[in-house]
């Protein structure tokens, strides 16, 4: 199969790699032509370093390699994925399949990044949303791992799972997109609160009941929005929250570490080297809760810390002491 990379960031690389070893001929396209002099002058992606890359792979910065490709993945961060779909269909075949691995809402709309691709691309092109549990810096050292391959189209769904699936990749098909573009996106937000919290020097029991009623408050808006209840349980849902919140790998972790520990906001994201997307994903997030009436506390006190500048512990106490809640929320007594 032939197939095209937009996006030669740390995690575009390391699908590339994969998707060479799996025996497709693969070109990995860079937005700048320094970028892919790096890549082919030393054989290695600054963001995975010590991991060779192929012999086989091929570079571009020219968009016209899509031309007669069977997949077209987009790993571009969030804020670049309409203007690269966009530029994108003018060069695609009718019936290429986009496999969306970025993650995040978009700014302005509140559209999920499958929901932008589609806009641009037209109906002519299946999307894909490929998501869950899976840091770039052990996918491109061969660790094993498990994602979702979601799509309203079956076929496109399947065709994504053989492309990528391996003995070190393990694919599920879903059709949920839903369920699974809103998990992967709201997770960074947990993830950059779950980072506060370890910043703060709080322990497992904060990040454990963070986690958890991050993950509800996240169902309940996927569910609103028409998701799967079951895909938040899954690996797109809570594999993908666990990894984020306790990896170091996780730049949105490292980035709400330093937060905590009273870096400014804007200093912390200048810190972290790549795109701490729960920055913007909580913008975006608490936009689409109003816009659907769901409630979302942490989001919105992220959004307190991040926009507002509020006090880390006053925004802690305020979420320990809100009214008193069941945690199941239809409990049936009485």
């Amino acid at each position: 199969m032939k197939i095209t990379v937009l996006g030669s960031g740390g995690w575009g690389t390391a699908l590339a790699m994969l998707l060479v070893e799996n025996g497709h001929d693969v070109t990995l396209w860079s937005y700048s032509e320094e970028e892919s002099r790096v890549l082919r002058e030393t054989g290695e992606n600054p963001m995975l370093k010590g991991v060779p890359l192929p012999e086989a792979l091929h570079y571009a910065t020219d968009m016209a390699c899509v031309a007669d490709c069977n997949l077209v993945v987009l790993a571009t961060p969030s804020f670049a994925i309409r203007e690269t779909a966009r530029k994108l269909k003018a060069h695609m075949a009718p019936g290429t399949v986009v496999v969306s691995v970025s993650k995040g809402i978009e700014k302005n709309t509140s559209l999920r990044l499958d929901q932008v691709i589609e806009e641009e691309v037209g109906e002519a092109h299946p999307v894909v949303a490929l998501c869950g549990p899976s840091h770039a810096e052990e996918v491109g050292r061969g660790v094993p791992t498990g994602v979702v391959a979601a799509s309203t189209c079956e076929e496109a769904a399947k065709t994504v799972q053989d492309a990528f699936m391996s003995p070190r990749f393990r694919v599920y098909a879903s059709p949920d997109p839903v369920g699974v573009e809103l998990s992967a996106a709201l997770k960074n937000v947990i993830a950059l609160c779950a980072g506060i919290c370890d910043g703060l020097g709080y322990g497992d029991n904060t990040k454990a009941m963070l986690m958890t009623r991050g993950l509800t408050e996240t169902a309940r808006l996927g569910v609103a929005l028409g998701g799967h209840k079951d895909t938040f349980a899954g690996l797109a849902g809570v594999g993908d929250l666990i990894v984020t919140c306790c990896s170091m790998h996780s730049r949105n972790r490292r980035c709400g570490i330093l937060i905590g520990q009273g870096v400014p906001v804007e200093d912390a994201i200048k810190q972290i080297n790549g795109v701490v997307e729960g920055y913007f994903a909580t913008a975006n997030a608490k936009a689409l809760a109003e816009k659907t009436g769901v409630e979302m506390p942490i989001t919105e006190a992220a959004y307190a810390v991040l926009y507002e500048g509020k006090d880390v512990n006053s925004v802690v106490k305020e979420l320990m002491t809100r009214e008193k809640k069941n945690e199941i929320e239809d409990a049936g007594w009485g």
